[in-house]
């Protein structure tokens, strides 16, 4: 699943292409025939991101997306391609067009709706004048481990399986205590942490966490193999410490951990 960096992305890129002209909406698949017909021959005003969820605002109605696993966009220049299989979304206007299928969700909701969406959001990252203390207060609450309140888009939103594992490395956290058990100084490290990885993901288009001296080619652009410390590296060797690499499953989610690091 697209973690908070791409739709950031997602969102700016968006606003390049398309904010400030009058799009021709369409849904070649039908499922989103009536979402599309509110849409078609209005303004794109503005494109927002929280977490997980993009916006479009065309006025007082907003296109909501949320890619969930399978979602995908894809954009071009015109002349638009053929529409083909099961195309939820097309957008065109300004010289250029925008596809997207298999989302989660894909609705036209109005302001208010809107506000009910975001109210069960916890605080973004990525968003300027996040309220870190709403993050580090929930997480103080809660008898759940910080792994899987990690995944909670309640208690932060944009997290998902990379920057969870990642970010509780590079703090040294062990993923299966329980967030009420923390100091509240080690939950704004964890979110400040949590910053610099995600803007660093906004940046360069994919999850890069690791420094250039734990990598095994430390100049360059960092290889795949190089960019994370326990992620997808189950039964491989801890970066720091040598120790395999331990994995199991929270949240539904496969987690992986250092259990010397992180003990």
């Amino acid at each position: 699943m697209p973690e908070g960096h791409t739709i950031h992305r997602l969102a700016r890129r968006h606003a390049r292409l398309l904010v400030g002209q009058h799009v021709s909406a369409d849904s070649p698949q039908g499922r989103f025939e009536d979402g599309a017909r509110l849409l078609d021959g209005r303004l794109l005003a503005a494109t927002d991101a929280w977490g997980k969820h993009l916006f479009h605002r065309y006025g007082d109605l907003w296109l909501h997306v949320h890619l969930g696993l399978y979602g995908k966009f894809r954009d071009g220049t015109l002349p638009a391609p053929a529409a083909r299989g099961a195309l939820r979304l097309r957008l065109v206007g300004g010289g250029h067009w925008l596809e997207l299928r298999g989302p989660t969700a894909c609705e036209v909701l109005t302001d208010t709706e809107r506000r009910t969406v975001l109210a069960r959001l916890g605080p973004d990252p990525l968003r300027r004048g996040p309220d870190v203390q709403a993050f580090v207060d929930r997480v103080l609450r809660s008898r759940a481990p910080i792994a899987t309140l990690l995944m909670d888009q309640s208690v932060v939103a944009g997290v998902g399986n990379v920057y969870r594992a990642e970010v509780l490395f590079r703090q040294r956290l062990d993923p299966l205590r329980p967030g009420r058990l923390h100091d509240a100084a080690v939950l704004h490290a964890l979110w400040d942490d949590l910053v610099v990885l995600l803007r660093a993901g906004v940046r360069a288009g994919r999850i890069v966490t690791t420094l250039p001296e734990d990598r095994e080619r430390p100049a360059g652009r960092p290889r795949r193999v190089d960019a994370h410390y326990v992620y997808g590296r189950a039964g491989l060797p801890c970066r720091i410490c040598g120790t395999p690499v331990q994995d199991t499953q929270v949240a539904a989610r496969r987690l992986f951990w250092c259990p010397v690091c992180q003990a």
